[in-house]
């Protein structure tokens, strides 16, 4: 569950979520006829919609990727969201997500897909498009799902696979009355079996571990989709894709789409120079060309007030005017962020100072950081696994209660916390050399020593935020290949930092009397908060502040400390070496299957270590285990929406995760782009994408 700062891209289709833990009765009693009720999503889609009559046969689209991939399988665990969207525009994908995050059926590859028998074992038959062939003219059949079974299957070792859920339980694939009759036995009955062949590689690809592991790695010379794979130029830094003349659907609009890699930080720049056509940004690039749009027809910057031509992210007059070309599309990723509790050591390990933290936070404020300065709706997210507009989900955040600040204090108290208890003094360690302005140096001392400031080492009130200070905020943007894939090394002061409260890592909080904390056996209750320190990240650090000013309301210290970004994930969150950390999961269609890892109960490995598999807040219980597995066996839909909801309520009520907002999703496009933009959760329909004919006008957006 794109991205804040974490989580191996080996998990594609994953969500993070959390748990365990006790729960009220009355949460998880059954739904009411409100809650049977279909969400909405918090935002729609924005993608200049307009009839495929008004759109023009021909042209390119450049569209800004954060790297050439270095792999095109999927399958392989260094496979990222590049590598996502070219497969959705070259190969099958039987089932695609609509608007509302849910899977349908694609006709032009699939005429019908049923489970025809779930006794004694369960059947499905696939039944393909007869007019569906690969590149080289062969029909797709049922040999190319049999070599994709048994490379995913997890029985060969051979096969270098990052993932194997469901491909796991399949018995066996049979040819049906013909090739394109397929026909699947599962062994143990899979829920998400539509989450299965999509995307479906030809055999020529799975049919063999050297083929699977290196062929297609960095070239697909099969292929079945409205495009074809023309060309991989990793030294270039592009990828083309054009029409392929073997597609029997609708023909593909344009003739080519250019997948370039640009930077995050860079891509403002290149859309005024003409390099690409389309691209996500970060907020500040986005008011920018919202500003140039408005100032249309107006003269160029004058004066000491242009901004100067030669300042990165800062167009001067002509990349202005160029900027006047473009629009903003407006919508929100599905992902979301959460604020993640090491359950594994120190004070968190006690389930009642995470729901005091739980308590002590206000996450409409929190979401309203980010998401207000953008137009977007401020909705706090109500479940780990699943986002509104889904079938699954319904807001369980009840199962904690809302932002409290008297029931956090006397969790806190229950826990043994109290105010003003004796603080043995810890042992200094050498202090960094002083920064800029007088603080201590935010990034280390030369010893290898991360940057960090204490919030609430003083008995000062704290700092009082201007909201014109997060007006213009860039939100944490996806940029790459795995969940902290956005971070970016930025060396300069936090921002939203209380003045005063700074420190060198290590050094040990004043007495509990004298500043008020709360202590326990001679201890001061102080968190380390790790957050990253690029400037794709200053959102996160942004509601990092200001979650630490409301735990510091309640008494609770956080030791704030800016991590490069290249080891903010790996070094820290997955390696357990943090008590509090905000970092992102994308959401998904199957989250019986996909959130299963990431909540699993940690159990001891043969060599004593702990296996979290994705689980990095390390809280687990046996009843959510029970609850996913249910939900993963049942074939009985509602039913296994109801299991995923009440799994999600347990999770919600041991605390370990707190899901705050949903991720904005801003891209520029050019403003006679159609069918293409911020897509939300709907997989992208590439044969619609394409450039208005002249006078042609798309249907009204939500952002305009």
């Amino acid at each position: 569950m794109s991205h804040d700062g974490v989580g191996p891209r080996a998990v594609l289709r994953s969500v993070a979520f959390l748990t365990a833990g006790t729960l009220a009765a009355s949460a998880l009693a059954a739904c009411s006829a409100d809650d049977e009720q279909k969400s909405k999503p918090v935002a729609a889609q924005d993608v200049a919609p307009a009839a495929r009559a008004l759109v023009a046969d021909g042209g390119t689209l450049r569209w800004a990727v954060d790297a050439v991939p270095e792999t095109l399988n999927t399958f392989q665990a260094d496979a990222d969201a590049t590598t996502t969207r070219i497969a959705g525009a070259v190969l099958p994908s039987l089932f695609r997500l609509d608007a509302q995050g849910r899977p349908q059926r694609d006709p032009d590859f699939l005429e019908s897909a049923k489970v025809v028998s779930t006794e004694p074992k369960q059947v499905v038959v696939y039944r393909l498009n007869q007019q569906a062939v690969w590149s080289d003219g062969r029909e797709i059949g049922a040999d190319d799902f049999a070599a994709q079974w048994r490379a995913l299957a997890g029985k060969d070792n051979a096969y270098w696979t990052a993932r194997n859920a469901g491909y796991d339980r399949i018995e066996k694939v049979e040819r049906g009355a013909n090739n394109l009759e397929v026909k699947v036995t599962f062994g143990k009955p899979y829920a998400d079996w539509r989450s299965l062949f999509s995307p479906l590689y030809p055999k020529d690809v799975t049919g063999t571990p050297d083929s699977f592991n290196d062929a297609a790695r960095h070239g697909l010379k099969v292929t079945a989709g409205p495009f074809s794979l023309a060309k991989v130029d990793s030294k270039g830094g592009e990828v083309a894709l054009t029409r392929n003349p073997r597609w029997w659907g609708r023909p593909a609009k344009l003739s080519q789409i250019v997948l370039v890699a640009v930077p995050l930080d860079q891509r403002s720049a290149a859309l005024a120079d003409g390099k690409v056509d389309m691209a996500e940004v970060n907020p500040e690039d986005a008011e920018r060309i919202t500003l140039a749009a408005r100032d249309k027809g107006s003269k160029p910057l004058q004066g000491p007030s242009a901004p100067p031509s030669g300042a990165t992210g800062a167009p001067g007059a002509a990349p202005q005017q160029a900027l006047r070309g473009f629009v903003i599309r407006k919508s929100l990723e599905p992902a979301y962020t959460q604020l993640a509790l090491n359950g594994s050591r120190g004070p968190l390990t006690d389930e009642r100072v995470r729901r005091a933290i739980a308590r002590a936070l206000d996450r409409t404020e929190l979401a309203g950081l980010v998401l207000k300065p953008l137009g977007l709706p401020a909705v706090p997210v109500g479940s780990h696994l699943a986002l509104a507009g889904q079938d699954a989900y319904q807001d369980n955040s009840g199962s904690l209660g809302k932002q409290d600040t008297a029931q956090a204090q006397a969790l806190l108290a229950e826990a043994g916390w109290v105010p003003g208890g004796p603080v043995k003094e810890e042992p200094k360690k050498k202090k960094s050399a002083a920064g800029p302005q007088g603080h201590e140096a935010e990034h280390g001392d030369g010893t290898g020593n991360d940057g960090a400031h204490i919030v609430g080492q003083d008995d000062k009130p704290p700092a009082q935020h201007d909201p014109r200070d997060h007006a213009n905020k860039p939100a944490d943007e996806q940029a790459g290949r795995h969940l902290d894939g956005e971070l970016q090394q930025e060396h300069g002061r936090r921002p939203g930092g209380a003045p005063g409260a700074y420190a060198p890592k290590g050094t040990a909080a004043p007495g509990g009397a004298a500043s008020g904390a709360l202590a326990k056996d001679g201890k001061a209750l102080q968190l380390r908060f790790v957050l990253p320190s690029g400037p794709a990240s200053k959102a996160l650090r942004t509601v990092g502040d200001r979650i630490a000013r409301m735990l510091q309301k309640v008494g609770i210290r956080t030791e704030i400390t800016d991590v490069p970004d290249d080891s903010y994930f790996k070094d820290h969150v997955a390696s357990g070496d943090y008590d509090l950390a905000l970092y992102s999961w994308p959401a998904t269609a199957f989250p019986a299957t996909d959130a299963r890892p990431i909540f699993a109960k940690p159990v001891p490995a043969a060599d004593g270590s702990l296996s979290v598999e994705q689980n990095y807040t390390r809280v687990g219980t046996d009843q959510v285990d029970q609850l996913f597995d249910q939900a993963i066996a049942t074939l009985d839909e509602d039913e296994e929406r109801d299991l995923v909801r009440k799994a999600d309520a347990r999770i919600w009520a041991t605390a370990a995760s707190i899901p705050l907002y949903q991720r904005p999703q801003l891209t520029a496009t050019r403003t006679n782009l159609a069918n293409a933009g911020s897509f939300g959760f709907e997989t992208p329909v590439y044969e619609d994408m394409g450039y208005l004919k002249k006078g042609a006008k798309p249907s009204p957006s939500p952002s305009s």
